[in-house]
This record gives structure tokens, C-alpha cells and sequence, in this order.
């Protein structure tokens, strides 16, 4: 969300940051309250304290993890993937799911540097952005999330826009536990870096996923409306 206009423009972008996409995202407004479990909303929320004495990953058969990757790679994010595709992905994901840790959201695994691969939803995360217009203005280059020990996410977005214009997007956000499985990042307004200039705008945005699955390798999560992700660790 003269440097108004700026702001104004690249508002999809910033919203695209904010892994799972925008029609998953909270709003600081009141009268914009995910509604999806109401229980949630009562709880206290507690900081995530992962440690290596979290219970330990029951691995799953190498040729899930390489099944997912091999249909989610190459396909921009899962825009190019027919429906079909897409059903394949979600299927091999509740499999994986089923060697899912008890509490994710306490295992140290979670921590580190993350490529989005894939999303369900590819074209709403950003809006215009991802749509079939925006993708031939913006290209993104990296989609990278950082979660790092104890309780903080970074968001990065690097793209080019009309081929020779660089720039780059990111949110940082505290990370918070819901339950077992399901976490809540609170972002703060996003930073847009455009050559040496740079500035931020907006405010504040809320997400909540889902962790499904995650070992040394990969980490999918799902949003609180059900869009799928497949996060894969940097240097595997």
C-alpha cells in the first residue's frame, strides 16, 4: 500500500509479500477480522519457542518430497499449472501431511531461509500483479521468506519491471502461535526499494497459516482459506 502515487501503485505488490496472499490477510481494522476460528480469537497468543527437544520429524519417503518438487518447479509459482496440476500437487501434500510433527510450530525446523515455490492461488497473492497483465510488467526475479530464531519473519519480493527496472518489496514481521499447528504474523508496513531509492508506506497487515509439513528440505503451509504453499529451503 510525486511518492503517494508511488505507494499506490506497488500496493499489490506489498500485499504479495504478505505469504499467504491477500484475500488471507487481516488488516489491523477492526471490522476486518478473519472469521475462521472464532476460538483464536479469545486465546493468548504465545511466542514461538522451537528447540531441538521438540519432537522429532517422522521422515517422509524421499519420493514424496521429490514428487511435490518436481510439480511445482518451473511453473512460475504455480501460475503456468493446469487444474489438474493443481489437484496433483494438493494430493501429494495430504500425504505428506500425514508425517507432519505433532507441534510444527515448535519444531526448530521451521527456522531458515525459505523459496516460495508454489502457491494454489497464484494469481491473487499481489492482485493485478500476478494477474496475466501484471506478469507482463513485473517479473519477479526471487520470492524468498526468512523466519528466524525466536519470533521474527522477513518477506522479500525482488522483481523487474518492464525489463530493466529493478526493485524490491519486503515486510518484517513478529511471529506468533495460535495452536499446535497454526501460526500469526503480524507485519509491519512494507519497505519498497526502487534503485537507491527507498521508502515505506501503508500499514499494518495480519496472515495466519497452517504448517502441514516440514524437514530439512521443505515446508508446506496453508492459509486460513485454504490457499497451499510449498516453501522450499535455500541451498537444498
Amino acid at each position: 500500500m510525486a511518492a503517494a502515487a508511488a505507494a499506490s501503485s506497488s500496493l499489490p505488490l506489498a500485499l504479495f509479500l504478505s505469504f499467504p496472499n491477500n484475500n488471507e490477510t487481516k488488516r489491523s481494522n477492526p471490522s476486518s477480522v478473519l472469521p475462521r476460528h472464532h476460538h483464536h480469537h479469545h486465546q493468548k497468543i504465545l511466542t514461538v519457542h522451537a528447540s531441538i527437544s521438540a519432537q522429532p520429524a517422522v521422515a517422509a519417503p524421499d519420493d514424496l518430497v521429490a514428487s511435490i518438487l518436481s510439480k511445482v518447479t518451473g511453473t512460475d509459482r504455480g501460475v503456468v499449472l493446469p487444474n489438474e496440476g493443481h489437484k496433483e500437487v494438493a494430493d501429494v501434500a495430504r500425504q505428506l501431511g500425514n508425517y507432519c510433527v505433532d507441534q510444527p510450530v515448535k519444531c526448530p525446523l521451521i527456522f531458515g531461509e525459505w523459496d516460495v515455490l508454489y502457491c494454489s492461488n497464484p494469481t491473487s497473492p499481489g492482485g493485478g500483479y500476478r494477474s496475466a497483465l501484471g506478469r507482463l510488467i513485473f517479473k519477479t526475479n526471487e520470492m524468498v521468506q526468512v523466519v528466524e530464531a525466536p519470533d521474527v519473519v522477513r518477506n522479500k519480493v525482488s522483481f523487474s519491471a518492464l525489463g530493466f527496472i529493478d526493485g524490491e518489496v519486503s515486510l518484517k514481521g513478529k511471529l506468533n502461535v495460535l495452536d499446535d499447528k497454526w501460526i500469526r504474523v503480524i507485519f509491519e508496513p512494507p519497505e519498497l526499494k526502487i534503485g537507491s531509492l527507498g521508502f515505506q508506506y501503508g500499514g499494518e497487515s495480519e496472515v495466519e497459516l497452517e504448517i502441514t509439513y516440514v524437514d530439512e528440505k521443505i515446508r508446506l503451509g496453508k492459509g486460513s482459506r485454504g490457499s497451499l504453499f510449498v516453501f522450499l529451503r535455500k541451498g537444498r
